[in-house]
C-alpha cells in the first residue's frame, strides 16, 4: 500500500485537489511574504515591500472611500486580505504548470459566503432590529404595506443572490480566461505569447478588484442608515 506524504497534496489529485492545495499554497506564500517584509521593513521602502505598500494603501483608500471612516478601517483588513489572495489565486494560473484555485467553484464560493454573512451580521450588530429597514424600501408606512412587503421579498431575494454572483462572476471569469489562454496559446504559440501573458494578467487583477469592489459596496450598504 502506498504510503501518502505531504507532497502528494500537490502531485497526486486524488489525494487533495489541485484548487485546494493551491488555494494552502497561496496562503502559505502571502504569510510568507508578510514575514519577509516585517523582518527585513524599512522607512525608505523598496522593492517587494514598495509593491505591497501599494497595495495595502490601494485597499484602504478603497475600504475608507466606500464604506467610510468609520467602519472603513474596521473592515480594511479583511478587504485587504481579499483581494490580495484572490489576486495571488487568480495569477497562479499565468505560471506554467499551477492551477487558478480561484478557477474553481468551490474555492469561490468559499470566499462569497464569508463575505454575505459578515456584512449581514454587522448590519444587524450596528442596527439592530431597525437593519429590517434595509429590507423595506424607501417608503415605510402603514399604507404602504403591500409595497413594503414585495421590497421585502424583492430584497430578500437579492441578497441571497449576492453571494451566488460573486462567487460565479470570479469562477465564470477565472475558468474562462485559463481556456481562452490555453486555445491561444495552442493556436499562436509563436506570435503572441507575451500579449497573452498580459491579458491574463489584466483580467487576474480586474476580477480581484471587482470582488474586492463589491464586497466593500455590500458591506457598506449594512452598516450605513437606511434611506
Amino acid at each position: 500500500m502506498h504510503e501518502v506524504t505531504i507532497f502528494d497534496a500537490f502531485i497526486n489529485p486524488a489525494v487533495v485537489p489541485n484548487y485546494v492545495s493551491y488555494a494552502f499554497l497561496a496562503s502559505a506564500l502571502l504569510i510568507a511574504v508578510a514575514i519577509v517584509i516585517r523582518v527585513s521593513i524599512s522607512l525608505v521602502p523598496k522593492g517587494i515591500q514598495n509593491f505591497v505598500e501599494t497595495l495595502v494603501e490601494a485597499m484602504f483608500n478603497l475600504s475608507v472611500e466606500n464604506i467610510g471612516h468609520e467602519y472603513g478601517e474596521f473592515f480594511f483588513p479583511l478587504i485587504c486580505t481579499l483581494f490580495m489572495y484572490i489576486l495571488t489565486c487568480n495569477l497562479f494560473g499565468l505560471v506554467p504548470g499551477f492551477d487558478s484555485p480561484t478557477a474553481n467553484i468551490n474555492v469561490t464560493a468559499s470566499l462569497a459566503v464569508p463575505v454575505f454573512f459578515i456584512y449581514q451580521l454587522w448590519g444587524f450588530k450596528v442596527h439592530g432590529f431597525r437593519y429590517i429597514k434595509h429590507f423595506l424600501g424607501p417608503i415605510q408606512s402603514i399604507y404602504a404595506l403591500p409595497l413594503m412587503m414585495f421590497m421585502f421579498a424583492t430584497e430578500v431575494i437579492s441578497h441571497i443572490a449576492r453571494p451566488l454572483t460573486l462567487a460565479v462572476r470570479l469562477f465564470g471569469n477565472m475558468f474562462a480566461k485559463h481556456l481562452m489562454l490555453l486555445v491561444l496559446a495552442v493556436l499562436l504559440p509563436l506570435f503572441v505569447p507575451d500579449l497573452i501573458l498580459l491579458l491574463g494578467f489584466g483580467i487576474s487583477i480586474v476580477q480581484a478588484f471587482v470582488f474586492t469592489l463589491l464586497a466593500s459596496v455590500y458591506i457598506a450598504g449594512a452598516v450605513q442608515e437606511a434611506h
